[in-house]
Parts: C-alpha cells; structure tokens; sequence
C-alpha cells in the first residue's frame, strides 16, 4: 500500500501534467502570435498570464510526478502515503476537465484569430481615405524639364472627398495640368474623382484641345446619371515650344497666372461637368514665359471663412502678389496656411493647391 498510492498518484499526476503541456503550448502559440503581429498589447498581456498559468501548472505536475516516484521508490510511513493521495487530487481534477481545457485553447485561439481579423478591417477602413488620396492628390508628381511644381493637400473634416490634380505630360513639348472637386464626401465622390482624372488624361492625350477634351469628359461622366454629384474641373495644357498657356474651365474657381508683373484670373469657360452632358467648353490661351507662375486650387481654399467673409480669389491673388517669386513648394505652403489663419475654426472641406513655374 505505501507504494502503491504513490506509483497511482504519479500515473494521474503524470496524465495530469501531459494535458497542461499541450495546454501550455497552445496558449504559447497564441501569445507568440500575437506579439508577431502586435495587433493589441492589453490582448496579447492576456494571452501571455494565461500561457504562465498553464506552464506554472505543467511544472507544478511534473514535480509532483518526480516527488511521488521518489516516494514510490523508497518505503516511507503511512503520512507521505496520505499526502501523495491528496497530492494526486488536484491532477484527477485536471484530468476530468481535459476536454473542457482543450475546448477553451480552441476558443481562445479562434477568438484572438476573430480580433486580428477585425483589427485588420479597421485599420484598413482607417487607411483607406488615406489610400484614395494617395491616388487623387498624390504628395509626389513627376519632374519635368522646364517646371518647377508644387502641391499641396489638406483633408478636411470628411471622412473621404473628391479633390484631386494630376500633372502629365502630354506630348515632347507639352505638359497639361488638371485640379478639379466633385460635390460631397464619402466614396461615392472619391469613385468618380479617381474616374474623371485618368478618363480626362485618354481625352487630352486624344485631343490637342483641352474644351473638347472637358466636352467628351462630360458626355462620358453624365452616363453615371448621379444627380447629387457635379465636378468642377480646370485643365492647363502648357506649351513650351510655342511659349502659350491653353486652358479650359468647368465652372471651377479662377486659377491665376504671373505674367508680365500681374496676376491674371483664368475664368470658367463652361458650366460644371455632368449638370448638362451636351454643354459646350471652350478654350483660351495666354502667353507661358520664363519665370511665369500657374496657381490652381479646389475651392476650400477660397471657401475658407470668418463669419460671413470669405478668403476668396482676392485672397489667394493678394498672397500670389505679396510674393510671386517664391518657389511653388512655398506658394503652396503660404496659400493654405494663409486660409487657415484667415478661417476663424477648422477648414471643413478639403484643400488642394497646385503651382507650377517655368524655368
């Protein structure tokens, strides 16, 4: 009997101790998982108390298995017999929960998998506006011989909008410029952005004049058939061989040019894009010399206020004025932080600035 229990106990504590290993090591899989992915510390500080627990209790079994077989070698009295009884107790109880144990390292491992994939999801719900305005309003443009370019973007206080400009060039000896904004916020207006810019680059690329490059942009936009949503669009196509500025306007904001010590606006030439999709859109052109400025915005620039004032056009050709040999970089950098300090709260709606200058 005094070697008996404690060659039992041992059996029991043994099984008792296989179960919290395996236990130990699916918990260890978790954890290790977790602080790879660095998804939530809090929830990967859970994981990891919860695999110490069971490997302080794998160790605590495997302890108790050698002290019992040391017992069951060696012929003691009757009180390590009870003791080793006892000490078996806690294994039994181990052993009638195994499956319970094993049901709950599947619970946890499929709950910590059900977190990171949600995780995920809201982490790519909060790059997204960033992502789409990577595409419409990108921070790098090309380099082209001959121009020096500056942008700028500043989200407002949507989720997502549909500002965007875009610099290309379009044959040896042009380089057309766009900047345009299209009613609302939310994906919907980002769709069509991201739709009008690259349909707009095939058309200038395909006619040499920008209006009919806007009209054939406008028939194509009106299919859609999207009654909330209008675009205001203005395209620049500069001609460095001919030394001319050819421009068409979709009823967006004047863009203004530096030429011959003055700021010139550069009026609408047509009404917005998809309010009539049989509208027609001119084109104009001016003269492009060396050290001549091009400046185009979306109209939260202009559209920044203080009470019932606005920042408008005057605003923005009054900073073109106060310094128009500054380098595009600075322009674009002066004309929002100059709305922002002429707005009395927080610019709502987005803000894009584009400024050329050629060399």
């Amino acid at each position: 009997m005094e070697r008996l229990v404690p060659a039992i106990a041992a059996v029991i504590c043994l099984a008792a101790a296989v179960v919290w290993i395996r236990s130990t090591i699916g918990r260890q899989k978790v954890a290790s998982r977790l602080s790879k992915e660095s998804i939530d510390p809090d929830l990967w500080r859970l994981a990891y108390a919860d695999y110490r627990r069971d490997f302080q209790s794998a160790i605590g079994a495997i302890v108790a298995v050698l002290m019992l077989m040391v017992v069951t070698a060696v012929r003691l009295p009757m009180v390590p017999t009870l003791a080793s009884a006892l000490l078996a107790v806690p294994s039994a109880a181990t052993l009638a929960r195994r499956k319970q144990l094993s049901e709950i390292n599947r619970i946890a491992a499929s709950r910590s998998e059900v977190e990171r994939r949600a995780r995920e999801v809201l982490t790519q719900e909060e790059l997204a506006p960033l992502q789409w305005a990577a595409r419409l309003a990108p921070s790098d443009l090309p380099h082209f011989p001959g121009f020096e370019i500056g942008q700028a973007y500043q989200p407002g206080t949507g989720a997502m909008a549909g500002d965007f400009y875009d610099v290309f060039r379009v044959d040896e000896h042009r380089v057309a410029a766009v900047i345009g904004d299209v009613t609302g916020h939310g994906i919907e207006p980002s769709i069509t952005a991201l739709q009008a810019k690259y349909l707009l680059r095939a058309f200038l690329l395909q006619y040499r004049d920008p209006g009919q490059a806007l009209e054939n942009l406008n028939a194509q936009m009106s299919v859609l058939e999207r009654g909330d949503e209008f675009i205001s669009l203005v395209v620049l196509v500069f001609d460095n061989e001919a030394e001319t500025l050819r421009y068409s306007s979709a009823g967006h904001p004047a863009a203004f040019v530096w030429h011959g010590n003055e700021v010139r606006p550069l009026g609408a030439t047509g009404p917005l894009l998809m309010l009539d999709p049989t509208a027609p859109y001119h084109s104009r052109e001016v003269s492009w010399d060396s050290d001549d400025v091009a400046v185009l915005y979306t109209d939260g620039l202009a559209e920044a206020r203080t009470g019932d004032a606005l920042f408008g056009e005057d605003g923005v050709a009054s900073m073109i004025r106060r310094d128009p040999t500054a380098s595009p970089d600075v322009l674009t950098k002066v004309l929002v932080e100059a709305a922002r300090d002429f707005a009395a709260g927080p610019i709502e709606d987005d803000v894009a600035v584009l400024v050329l200058r050629k060399t």
